[in-house]
């Protein structure tokens, strides 16, 4: 399913961020109906577990692919790096990790899975025990925007992914108060702290925007997140423009200052 938007352009873009529609994908009332209408297909038939996001671009594939690259080149353990999974869903992502290739071949260090939806909790805990997923995995109800973090951050997280909810906060109502922060500048400042600082990474997937609009509002200069990586999607051509329909970046945090 796409989430993409058209650009708003009913505002001057200079000296300032594109800024996106707003719409329904950016309210937790349609995530609520969309997961609560998953967990009945479950009831019915578990091996049903909903839909996996972006799957027919392969972007679970470029992550993992990323994320093996950053273990050979010594930036993460495989054994104990730490997961943090933003607007969970059903929880794929995170069972991908455990099951990649083979037992000896996953990703085997603590994982969590957060989400503003209950519906989307209740359904990724069902599967999580339906796989019998062992107690490392963890999937807990948080609102990313408005709340602190739980417990379960300790002293932080190698690695935070993120696969189509920063789209989906883009799509949230603006703020009628020209002081009040965007939806998206406020997840760029609540995301870094729950990455270890120095060593941590932020692997988000984009349909909504490219690289040059991810990286502006989640790594501007002196911002805490910087480039570090991207993976390799096919490209297509059209009008005489090549691009590709989705992206995913690799972030860093910075050491602290």
């Amino acid at each position: 399913m796409d989430v993409s938007a058209t650009l708003h352009s009913g505002e001057p873009q200079s000296n300032r961020r594109k800024l996106l529609d707003p719409s329904e994908l950016g309210t937790k009332e349609y995530w609520d109906q969309a997961y609560k209408h998953e967990l009945q297909n479950n009831e019915e038939d578990a091996e049903d577990e909903g839909t996996v996001w972006f799957s027919e671009s392969g972007a679970e594939e470029a992550i993992l692919t990323q994320l093996n690259a950053l273990e050979l080149e010594g930036s993460l353990d495989r054994e104990h790096a730490r997961f943090l999974d933003l607007g969970t869903g059903n929880g794929h992502l995170l069972f991908s990790l455990r099951e990649e290739d083979d037992e000896e071949a996953c990703w085997s260090g603590e994982m969590v899975g957060v989400d503003y939806s209950e519906t989307s909790v209740e359904l990724s805990r069902r599967i999580a025990a339906q796989k019998e997923v062992d107690d490392a995995v963890q999937f807990e109800l948080w609102d990313l925007l408005s709340a602190p973090p739980g417990d379960w951050l300790k002293e932080g997280f190698d690695v935070a992914l993120d696969k189509g909810t920063f789209d989906a906060i883009s799509l949230m109502p603006r703020p009628s108060d020209s002081e009040t922060a965007h939806p998206c500048e406020i997840y760029r400042e609540k995301v870094a702290p729950l990455i270890k600082a120095g060593v941590g990474f932020l692997v988000i997937t984009s349909c909504n925007w490219t690289k040059e609009e991810v990286h502006d509002w989640l790594a501007p200069a002196g911002a805490e997140l910087e480039y570090y990586a991207e993976a390799k999607y096919p490209t297509f051509t059209f009008g005489g423009q090549t691009g590709q329909s989705i992206v995913t970046l690799v972030l860093k945090r910075r050491s602290v200052r």
